[in-house]
C-alpha cells in the first residue's frame, strides 16, 4: 500500500484530521468567561465526562441518576477514556476533547484508505473515498444561502454530516472498529490465521458497547454478505465470523440494555414529516400540511406520491455530491455475478441505514434513530469516492476530468466550511462554565463521597438568557456538569440522556420542585433524608430558593456564584 510515500493523501488525511477536529478542540479550556464549549460539546461532551469520571472510579452507577445503575447505554467509548484517564492521570477532559478526537481522526482516514486500497488496488480511489469521508456534505448549504446568504444549514434534512463525526465520538470510534473489522475480513479472505479471525470478531463483537446502532447494521450486513457467500463461493468463513461476533455481542449487549427493546417505537416517516414542519429544517410547511392531510384523508395516490417526494428530497438533500455512487450502483447491478460479499455487505448497510430510522424512533427523544444513517451517509462517501476514482482512471478527457474533479470539491466543502464558520470557531461559544463554578466544583470534588442535590433545569430562565452568549451551563439545557466536575453522583442531572435511557425520573423532578418550593421544615428534612442527599449546590439566582426553613444544614462553600451546604 502506497500511504507513506504518497504526498497526497498524507496531506488530506492532516488536512482533513485538522478540520475535524476543530469541531472539539476549542471546547474544555478556560478562557475569560470560563470553560467554553461549542456546539453540541455543552450538552454531549458533558455527559461523557461525567461517564468518564464515573466508570473511572470503579463505578457502573447512573452519575446523573443516583443510587441507580446505568442501563440503556453503550458504555465502550468512555470505559475506554476511563482507562486512559485511571492509567495516566490525564484530566479527562483534556482526553475528550484535545487528545482523543485528532487520534480518531487520523485513525479513520488511515483505516479507510487501507480499506479501500486493499480491496480495489486503486490509489486514485482511495485517496478520493478518504475525501468523501473527511468531507462529505449535503445541500443543505444551498437552502441556507438562498434564506439568509450563510452556508450553514448542515442538518436542513436531518442528518449531520462528516464534519460533526467527531462531536459524537461512540460514532466516530464505531468507524474505526468497523473499518478495522472489514479489512480484518478481507484478509481472511486471501490467508485465514486464528489471530486475524479473533480479531476480527472481537471488533465486530465491541461495536454493541461502542455504538449499537453500528453493531445492529454491521450484524445484519455480516449476516447477508455469509450467505452471499456461502451461496456463491461456498465459503463459510464470514459465517463463522457472524456467529462468533453475534454470540459475543449479545453477551456484552444484555447487562446494560435489558429494557433497551422497549425504548424503541414504530412510527413511520416521522423524519420526513418534521424536516417539512420544522422552520430550522427544510421547512417547507404546507407541504407537510399536503402530505398528512392525504395520509390521514385516505387519499392514497396522492399520498404514496407526497412521500415518496419527500424522501427523494431527504435523500439527495443528505447526500449531496456523494450521489456521485449511483454510477458505481448501476456497475454492481450490470456486473452481479462479480459482486463480492463486501459489495453486498456496504450495500445492506446504506439500504437499512436509511429505512431503519424511516419508521422506527426512539421513545422520548425520537430523533436519536437518525444516527442509523449516519452509516449510510459514511459508506456512501466511500463508494462516491470510489466511483470518481475510477472514472479518474480512465484514459483520456484530462481537462474535462479536472474540470469535473473540481466541480465536486466545490459543491462538497460548503457544509463544512459553513458549519466550522458558524458554529466552533466563533470567539463566544453558547454555553460555558464560569472560572467561580469551577472553583466551587473543585471544592465539592475534594470533599467526602455523597450525593449531590441540585435546583431543576429552569427551561424558562434558559429561554431568557439565550440572547446572551455564553450561557451558563445550568442555563444552557439539562447537563450532567454538576456531576462531571465535582465527580459526585446528583439525584438529579442531564433529564434529556435520562429520557434517552428509559429512567421514570419526573418523579424525582416532582420531588425536587417540591423540596425547593412550598415543602414545611419537617418534609422537606425527610426529603434529604429518603434521597440520602449528602450536598446541596446552588448557583445564580438558585441561591435564594433555600431560606432558612430550619432544615439541618451547614454552608461550607460560598462565592458571589454558588453556594454549597452540606447535610447532616
Amino acid at each position: 500500500m502506497r500511504f507513506v510515500g504518497d504526498l497526497r493523501i498524507l496531506l488530506l488525511v492532516l488536512v482533513g484530521s485538522i478540520t475535524w477536529s476543530l469541531t472539539m478542540v476549542k471546547s474544555g479550556f478556560t478562557y475569560s468567561f470560563g470553560m467554553g464549549f461549542w456546539g453540541a460539546n455543552g450538552h454531549d461532551g458533558v455527559w461523557h465526562l461525567t461517564l468518564i469520571n464515573s466508570l473511572s472510579h470503579g463505578s457502573f452507577q447512573m452519575p446523573v441518576f443516583a443510587g441507580k445503575t446505568l442501563q440503556n447505554y453503550h458504555i465502550g467509548f468512555d470505559l475506554i477514556l476511563a482507562g486512559i484517564h485511571k492509567i495516566t492521570n490525564i484530566p479527562a477532559h483534556i482526553l475528550y476533547f484535545q487528545i482523543i478526537p485528532p487520534l480518531i481522526a487520523l485513525a479513520i482516514g488511515v483505516l479507510v484508505y487501507k480499506f479501500i486500497y486493499l480491496w480495489r488496488r486503486s490509489s486514485t480511489q482511495a485517496f478520493w473515498a478518504t475525501f468523501f469521508v473527511y468531507f462529505g456534505g449535503g445541500f443543505g448549504w444551498m437552502i441556507a444561502f438562498f434564506r439568509d446568504g450563510g452556508f450553514g444549514g448542515e442538518s436542513v434534512f436531518w442528518s449531520q454530516q462528516s464534519i460533526s463525526t467527531l462531536v459524537n465520538p461512540p460514532f466516530a470510534l464505531s468507524l474505526v472498529f468497523l473499518v478495522g473489522a472489514l479489512i480484518l475480513l478481507l484478509k481472511l479472505q486471501k490467508q485465514f490465521t486464528t489471530w486475524r479471525f479473533v480479531f476480527c470478531v472481537l471488533l465486530f463483537s465491541v461495536l454493541i458497547q461502542i455504538k449499537a446502532y453500528a453493531a445492529v447494521l454491521a450484524l445484519g450486513g455480516l449476516l447477508v454478505a455469509s450467505v452471499w457467500q456461502v451461496w456463491k463461493e461456498r465459503k463459510i468463513i464470514n459465517l463463522g465470523v457472524f456467529i462468533s461476533s453475534l454470540f459475543i455481542s449479545v453477551i456484552l449487549f444484555f447487562p446494560f440494555n435489558k429494557t433497551a427493546s422497549s425504548l424503541i417505537v414504530f412510527q413511520p416517516f416521522w423524519f420526513l414529516e418534521t424536516m417539512m414542519l420544522y422552520t430550522d429544517r427544510l421547512g417547507w410547511t404546507k407541504y407537510f400540511e399536503a402530505m398528512t392531510t392525504y395520509r390521514m384523508g385516505g387519499v392514497w395516490v396522492k399520498a404514496v406520491a407526497a412521500y415518496v417526494l419527500a424522501f427523494a428530497i431527504f435523500w439527495v438533500g443528505n447526500m449531496g455530491t456523494r450521489l456521485f455512487k449511483g454510477f458505481l450502483i448501476v456497475k454492481w447491478f450490470r456486473e452481479h455475478k462479480k459482486v463480492s460479499f463486501v459489495e453486498i455487505f456496504i450495500s445492506f448497510v446504506i439500504v437499512a441505514g436509511a429505512i431503519l430510522p424511516l419508521f422506527f424512533l426512539q421513545k422520548g427523544t425520537p430523533w436519536n434513530t437518525i444516527q442509523f444513517f449516519y452509516y449510510t451517509l459514511f459508506f456512501a462517501g466511500i463508494l462516491a469516492g470510489m466511483s470518481l476514482g475510477e472514472w479518474l482512471e480512465k484514459e483520456g478527457m484530462k481537462l474535462k476530468k479536472i474540470a469535473v474533479a473540481t466541480i465536486i470539491v466545490i459543491l462538497t466543502i460548503p457544509t463544512t466550511v459553513g458549519t466550522l464558520l458558524i458554529v466552533y470557531l466563533p470567539m463566544r461559544p453558547p454555553a460555558a462554565l464560569s472560572n467561580q463554578e469551577r472553583e466551587a466544583l473543585e471544592f465539592l470534588k475534594q470533599q467526602e463521597s455523597g450525593i449531590v442535590l441540585t435546583y431543576p433545569f429552569d427551561k424558562h430562565a434558559a429561554k431568557v438568557a439565550e440572547a446572551n452568549p455564553p450561557r451558563p451551563l445550568y442555563l444552557y439545557e439539562s447537563t450532567a456538569y454538576v456531576s462531571a466536575f465535582s465527580g459526585k453522583p446528583v439525584y438529579l442531572e442531564d433529564e434529556v440522556n435520562l429520557e434517552i435511557t428509559g429512567y421514570e425520573w419526573r418523579a424525582r423532578r416532582d420531588k425536587t420542585e417540591g423540596f425547593f418550593g412550598n415543602l414545611g421544615s419537617q418534609q422537606a428534612q425527610s426529603f434529604l433524608i429518603d434521597s440520602k442527599t449528602r450536598y446541596i449546590y446552588l448557583v445564580g439566582e438558585q441561591k435564594d430558593r433555600l431560606e432558612d426553613r430550619g432544615l439541618k444544614l451547614v454552608k461550607i462553600f460560598n462565592n458571589n456564584a454558588v453556594d454549597i451546604y452540606r447535610v447532616y
